[in-house]
């Protein structure tokens, strides 16, 4: 089968040949109908050699829908046919956090070496993968896999945040949303659903300003050093009550600080190597710094559900697997309006 792989540290993803995989017990073969590509996986692949803690290569993809294509033995709970979603925190099923649903949060997942797929297990950018259980399958219920497959993460991690901050987000407060991208687009939509609050997105890029404006946001403000003010300006100086950062860049974060409001949350969701300082006088008072990993199985059957009434929808852009290594390069060159998803089977 072909597979888009991380081959060598430093390298571009390739398209290559590998053997076809065989579930073994417990374990799913999935036929993979889409899979999102994502900054987490330029995140990856920008790691020196001795911060990987994974073999490689690597096959990508940590977004994945498709068709249940066989069953190892002991498999209940999916059926050959079945279309389905990939939860992609994977946990060892047993810890206290993933009894609680939080496998995101596994206290064994390092110990045990499990890793997400497409991120230190095989991922999704393949014709076909294995899915360690079948508890990590959710059931689209007829919704189209390609044009939600990017909820899987792009539609996850923003609903966690959100719905961790609701208590904030009451009729006359402000979500500030950093970055109105792939995670920022969807965000912005599900505080629309979800929320009361006025939304104020930040960008670089004008086609993601304007990306903004049509999925929902009350203004779209130039992501600058005047941010804050404009902010400001926007809320009688009060700041936002929740700002949420999905670039995390040391400019973002630097902004997400100076626009909170007194008990504000900040929550930095981008991997961009920033960091917001937390101490007496550094933040308004009260003010609580996030930074959370993905979300729970529960939160994505949620979101899921959203999706199915009609409460978002992810803006798409769509590639063949040979067109993978472009995406990863639009991706890296900001040309991404939303998120861009491969079809490994078209």
């Amino acid at each position: 089968m072909k597979a888009v792989q991380y081959r060598e540290v430093g390298a571009a993803p390739e398209v290559v040949t590998v053997p076809d995989p065989e579930p073994g017990p417990g374990q799913v073969l999935l036929q993979v109908t889409a899979a999102g590509v994502c900054h987490s996986d330029i995140a990856v692949m920008s790691l020196p050699a001795e911060a990987i803690g994974f073999p490689l290569p690597l096959t990508l993809g940590h977004e994945g829908a498709g068709t249940v294509a066989a069953l190892g033995s002991g498999v209940v709970g999916v059926t050959v046919g079945d279309a389905v979603a990939v939860y992609g925190p994977w946990g060892c099923g047993v810890c206290i956090k993933c009894a609680e649903g939080k496998e995101n949060y596994c206290l064994r997942a390092k110990e045990l070496k499990i890793f997400p797929p497409g991120l230190g297990a095989p991922g999704a950018m393949a014709q076909y993968m294995i899915v360690d259980d079948a508890r990590h399958l959710v059931p689209l219920g007829g919704l189209d896999p390609v044009a939600n497959v990017p909820l899987t993460d792009a539609g996850l991690t923003p609903y966690h945040a959100i719905k961790h901050s609701l208590p904030k987000l009451v009729p006359g407060s402000t979500a500030v949303v950093i970055g109105s991208g792939g995670l920022g687009h969807v965000a912005i939509q599900l505080l629309r659903k979800m929320t009361a609050a006025r939304v104020i997105a930040l960008d670089v890029s004008e086609d993601k300003l304007n990306l903004a404006r049509q999925v929902g946001a009350h203004e779209a403000v130039l992501s600058d050093d005047q941010a804050p003010q404009r902010i400001r300006a926007l809320t009688d100086g009060r700041g936002a009550e929740v700002v949420l950062d999905f670039v995390g860049a040391p400019p973002t974060t630097s902004i997400a600080g100076a626009a909170a409001a007194i008990e504000a949350d900040i929550t930095v969701v981008g991997l961009g190597g920033g960091a917001v300082s937390v101490g007496f006088g550094t933040l308004p008072y009260e003010t609580a710094v996030t930074s959370p990993y993905w979300g729970t199985r529960a939160e994505l059957i949620e979101v899921l559900e959203i999706a199915r009434a009609g409460g978002v929808e992810v803006h798409t852009e769509t590639y063949t697997i040979d067109e993978a290594p472009l995406a990863y390069e639009r991706l890296h060159q900001g040309k991404v309006n939303g998120r861009a998803v491969i079809l490994p089977n078209s």
